[in-house]
């Protein structure tokens, strides 16, 4: 909250009643510190303060060293640590809690002495404060204080994935989530939104929670925000996109961290802050985007007529069938030159974007088992994967110890296809992106495209596409994940004539041209931001360009929150398309 307190003293009375009327609730965590409210009341007694100065240059009366305001005697002070209130599971943290809040009571009293020239004396402990020990989930928050006085909800609760979830805080998911049997897949720090959902409604309050980024991102948003917009009616009026905290904690956390401020009151001045930007918004969606309010849903195949998408093959094998160089294959088939025709090209993520095309692997297809049994260097890799899944903690992998020579999945690009890995870092532009031969074993680290048309090549090397991908994509700390069925699949694409295809087609030969220049270097040299060669930089310039031209967009002024925003609702008509 902003207040200018320069002005008439009409303004100044103004000031104070805002001030009056500030009633704030923090859901304090497990060894928090209460740091949420005291920073809070330390920061609004510096306005009272800025307040307080100026009425001291207005009014020059003085009665007995002490300013009066108006004709009144009133208390010039009317921020109270008793107008906070804080839930804390943690009896340590409660008693630290109140104690940081008498401390800065006292500090800004000593301030506001200063100003005024009070000669009162602080009396150390003399205000009560309300911090509650108790499970935030398990308590009526009414019971704290009732949802009609409250004016603001605050916190930083803990994040926690499932398998990090302690059985009572399972069990406070069941109770929190017990209409949503998609619950187990949230993070903890979910239970805070429905709860504060539940307590807001019908009234005018506000909430603003820290939480862990992964609750904007991916499935996740279906799985919390879709139940909250749709069965509570919510608005989301300001947002922090992702930004790195760095805990002050014992124990040091690195997390990846949004906030997201909502009610059920409409603010027309909704603001995103982006690092250092600050975007003006006519509406903020679920994704923490200036876009419309869409929910996208998982789609098997691409909404835009796209080729298809997939992971690639997961052996379970113990490594068994692998070779991972080329010393390793021309010793095995020394001793077993008949096996070659089950021996494939074999590359995972780390493989690919390195350079290293000497790994291989044993294929079985079509096979005659009087041949296999011919080789025994061949029977006895058989003998050590069946071995191997026998010895798994997995039923699942036990179970296909009985077809050793099968993959637990087998995918296989049937054409020369595109190919990407399916974690890319956030410091690069662009993912690197590139084609396989048919044929070729990738591991599942990797998705691969069945097609070698350039066009598609250029779409998805584009900074639209990348658009796309980092609102929709989930991550990996704080690395892109891409995903086949809510990245790609759901990406819209325009219906492109054959002169759009050739330009693209063009401007994807460029691109590859560039990389041939630097044939030493691997993709993940190229694609490194710091080391990208300026002839490839230029040629994805010209390439996101035509692929913006393709789609209408006008290269020169789009933003790409704008950018976003047309493709939300170019999604949008596409499925009201295929109802």
């Amino acid at each position: 909250m902003e207040i200018d307190a320069r002005g008439s003293e009409k303004s100044l009375s103004f000031c104070y009643l805002k001030i009056d009327n500030i009633f704030c609730v923090s859901r304090l965590t497990r060894e928090g510190s209460g740091n949420f409210l005291t920073q809070t009341y330390l920061e609004l007694r510096e306005i009272e303060n800025n307040v307080i100065r100026e009425q001291v240059r207005i009014d020059k009366r003085q009665i007995n060293d002490q300013i009066q305001f108006g004709d009144t005697n009133s208390n010039l002070i009317r921020v109270s640590i008793n107008q906070f209130y804080g839930i804390e599971i943690n009896d340590f943290a409660v008693s630290v809690a109140k104690t940081a809040l008498w401390i800065a009571e006292h500090q800004m009293f000593e301030k506001t002495r200063a100003i005024t020239y009070m000669k009162d004396e602080f009396l150390p402990l003399r205000t009560y404060t309300n911090i509650i020990e108790g499970n935030a989930l398990r308590i009526d928050w009414n019971d704290v204080i009732s949802n009609t006085k409250c004016n603001y909800i605050m916190g930083n609760p803990p994040f926690l994935g499932q398998k990090m979830q302690t059985k009572e805080q399972k069990e406070d998911m069941k109770n929190i989530f017990k209409d949503n049997p998609k619950y187990k897949r949230l993070d903890y720090v979910a239970c805070w939104y429905k709860k504060a959902c539940e307590y807001m409604k019908n009234t005018k309050v506000t909430c603003a929670l820290v939480s862990t980024n992964s609750i904007c991102q991916g499935e996740m948003i279906n799985m919390l925000w879709k139940p909250l917009f749709n069965n509570f009616n919510i608005i989301i009026n300001f947002a922090y996109r992702t930004f790195t905290w760095d805990s002050e904690a014992s124990i040091k956390a690195h997390v990846h961290c949004v906030i997201v401020g909502f009610s059920y009151i409409n603010n027309e001045n909704k603001i995103i802050f982006d690092k250092e930007s600050m975007i003006k918004c006519y509406n903020i969606n679920p994704y923490l985007m200036n876009a419309p309010t869409i929910f996208l849903e998982k789609l098997q195949s691409s909404i835009s007529g796209l080729p298809f998408i997939s992971k690639g093959s997961q052996l379970v094998d113990g490594g068994n069938y692998v070779f991972k160089n080329i010393n390793e294959y021309n010793e095995f088939i020394k001793k077993e030159p008949n096996a070659i025709k089950y021996i494939r090209r074999y590359t995972n993520a780390k493989e690919y974007l390195n350079g290293k095309d000497d790994s291989y692997v044993l294929y079985f297809e079509n096979f005659e088992p009087s041949e296999l049994n011919s080789m025994p260097q061949i029977k006895n890799r058989i003998e050590l994967v069946k071995r191997f899944r026998e010895n798994s903690n997995s039923q699942t992998f036990n179970e296909l110890a009985n077809k050793p020579t099968k993959y637990f999945v087998t995918l296989i690009p049937k054409i020369d296809s595109i190919a990407f890995p399916c974690v890319s870092s956030e410091n690069r532009k662009y993912i690197p992106i590139g084609f396989i031969d048919k044929g070729t074993v990738l591991t599942n680290s990797m998705f691969y495209i069945e097609s070698s048309d350039l066009w598609v090549f250029s779409l998805l090397n584009s900074n639209v596409h990348m658009a796309w991908m980092k609102i929709f994509a989930g991550r990996l700390k704080s690395d892109f994940r891409y995903s086949s069925t809510m990245v790609y699949n759901t990406f819209p694409v325009p219906k492109l004539i054959d002169d759009q295809k050739y330009k693209l087609n063009n401007a994807a030969l460029k691109i590859l041209e560039a990389r041939k220049l630097y044939h030493d270097s691997t993709l993940a040299d190229l694609y490194n931001n710091l080391t990208m060669p300026p002839e490839l930089r230029k040629a994805h310039i010209e390439n996101d360009k035509a692929v913006m031209e393709a789609y209408g967009f006008d290269w020169r002024k789009m933003s790409e929150d704008d950018c976003i925003a047309k493709l939300m609702e170019m999604y949008q008509k596409l499925v009201e398309e295929k109802k």
